[in-house]
């Protein structure tokens, strides 16, 4: 599904990075002192990117080889260098303890992969690392601006906030917000907006 949809000259979700992203960026002064970033279910890169200019070392995260090719292309495009890597979430392991941050942007999968895609994001944290995360909530459905059909591939606040039960919790809420983001994100949507610091390291 993914190939396809990502199979056409334009980048589907447009080439500026997610809005909450830059200003949760900004607001924790990351850009700083620059480090790892683990972009998961990034696309076609437009996230990485960004990060890739403000120094990071990135390493972009997709099931779909046509999305990863279309992030080195805009990587190029921008003059930077970003790392990609092809795996499923259901099965990809990150390393332990070491990223800056970990960014999911609308990372919408399935529960038992969504729920394993946030404890593998907490693992891969390094201790005072953040996780960044937007996604749509249940109460998109209807709406046709964007995003699952289902309410299971939906993320849920307190999903969230139990994964990271352990750690500072600096963001955790749902509201509505205008959505730009090329052809398959335009509109009013509800979303969930988190971020998190990790204050332990995992085990």
């Amino acid at each position: 599904m993914w190939d396809e949809r990502f199979d056409r000259e334009d980048y589907v979700y447009g080439e500026q990075p997610n809005t909450f992203l830059t200003e949760q960026w900004q607001q924790l002064e990351l850009a700083a002192n620059p480090g790892g970033v683990l972009c998961l279910a990034e696309g076609e890169g437009r996230n990485a990117v960004y990060l890739a200019t403000l120094g990071h070392d990135v390493i972009c995260v997709d099931l779909s080889e046509v999305g990863l090719k279309k992030a080195k292309l805009l990587a190029d495009k921008h003059g930077v260098i970003i790392n990609t890597e092809k795996a499923d979430l259901a099965t990809y392991e990150t390393k332990a303890n070491f990223y800056q941050a970990v960014v999911m942007i609308f990372a919408h999968t399935p529960p038992a992969i969504r729920r394993r895609s946030l404890n593998q994001a907490r693992k891969a944290l390094g201790r005072d690392g953040y996780l960044i995360l937007e996604g749509y909530s249940a109460a998109q459905i209807g709406r046709g601006t964007g995003g699952p059909v289902t309410t299971d591939m939906m993320f849920d606040e307190q999903e969230l906030r139990t994964v990271f039960a352990d750690d500072e919790i600096l963001v955790c809420r749902e509201i509505e917000r205008d959505i730009r983001e090329g052809a398959f994100h335009s509109g009013i949507g509800s979303v969930v907006q988190f971020v998190a610091r990790k204050t332990e390291p995992s085990s």
